[in-house]
């Protein structure tokens, strides 16, 4: 059975009957997991052990662990700095401010894989700009030539550590103030402008062999009414045809106020799909999953399932114990942790929290 275009949330630590009966659903493709998810590396390898268990290939799953304020897993993981740190050490020291942002990479690829996660929703490649609270430190810096320099050296980070990268939030979420988990935000710039700035990280991340990409949940009113994940114009258009993306196209949650506009859960999933998505999140809603679920009429799209399926790690996780005796991991953990000490470093104190 071949990955389903649904990623779907689960309740808690322990997967339960009624998820592991959804699981098996053949629109299922994939899990996210929460801080709710999680409570020990040991706990954590367990439960990702039973979701591959379940079927062949083998589910999805991914988590959220940007680093700063957006990393799920905590205790018994490396905290990992906000983008915006690596920005700062760039600013001062861009030698040092890319191996530390292949470092961090490294770490979060690591840690995640040997506990069976197969990949994370990173790194983050919009721009920092004051207006936008949700993304603010979560942006590598306000020049896209930099973002797509810093984001590079992490995906070549993660990648030495077997994982894909997802470049988020397509075409760009930093220039708009409102936070789409809660409201609609509307860009009212110009095509132009936007392949001028935000888009620029983007087209450099495709160059590089960006695997995956996160449409954001925002109206660009000057180039199509609905929002870039619903859009054909953005994802086949610009993105496929413009930018020439070959990889994975997954949807930000439609569970999300910004994507409300599109109608009831199962029309928001067939709107994300039909506009080139390729898996559609649905999270912390279970009756929207299992209308989803219900009432989905799509054919199978086996294109789509071959770019899902090479989402896949590039290795098989060994365990976390092959972690200890890594030089290479103690090498970049201790660097990660070395940034919160660097001489002379304007750091962000609600960037290592």
């Amino acid at each position: 059975m071949p990955l389903g275009p649904i990623m779907l949330d689960l309740a808690g630590p322990e997967l339960v009957a009624e998820e592991r009966e959804l699981l098996l659903h053949p629109l299922v493709g994939g899990v996210i997991l929460f801080s709710r998810n999680y409570e020990s590396p040991e706990q954590l390898t367990a439960l990702t052990s039973v979701i591959h268990g379940l079927r062949e290939p083998r589910l999805l799953i991914a988590v959220d662990q940007e680093g700063g304020r957006v990393q799920r897993f905590q205790a018994g993981f490396t905290r990992l700095p906000a983008s915006a740190n690596l920005g700062l050490l760039y600013d001062q020291d861009k030698r040092r401010g890319l191996a530390l942002a292949e470092a961090c990479g490294w770490v979060l690829a690591a840690e995640l894989g040997f506990a069976g996660v197969d990949f994370s929703f990173a790194p983050v490649l919009d721009l920092a700009r004051s207006r936008s609270a949700v993304i603010g430190d979560r942006a590598f810096h306000s020049d896209p030539e930099i973002v797509a320099e810093l984001a590079r050296a992490c995906m070549r980070g993660m990648r030495q550590a077997g994982m894909r990268a997802v470049g988020k939030h397509f075409p760009g979420h930093g220039s708009v103030e409102a936070d789409s988990h809660h409201t609609l935000p509307v860009d009212h710039r110009t095509l132009e402008t936007i392949r001028w700035e935000d888009m620029r990280a983007f087209e450099r991340m495709v160059q590089y062999g960006l695997a995956a990409v996160m449409p954001a949940h925002v109206v660009y009113s000057q180039v199509d009414p609905n929002p870039a994940g619903f859009s054909r114009y953005w994802l086949h258009v610009i993105l496929r045809g413009e930018l020439g993306f070959q990889g994975a196209v997954f949807s930000d949650d439609v569970n999300m106020a910004g994507a409300a506009s599109m109608g009831d859960f199962g029309a928001r999933a067939s709107a994300a799909l039909t506009a080139g998505c390729d898996m559609v999140l649905v999270c912390n809603n279970r009756p929207g999953a299992v209308a989803i679920l219900e009432e989905l009429r799509l054919a199978p799209n086996p294109v789509s399932a071959m770019r899902l399926a090479g989402m896949h790690p590039q290795r098989h996780a060994a365990g976390r114990e092959a972690l200890a005796t890594s030089t290479v991991y103690r090498a970049s953990v201790e660097a990660v942790l070395a940034l919160q000490q660097a001489p002379g470093l304007a750091l962000r104190d609600d960037c290592l929290t």
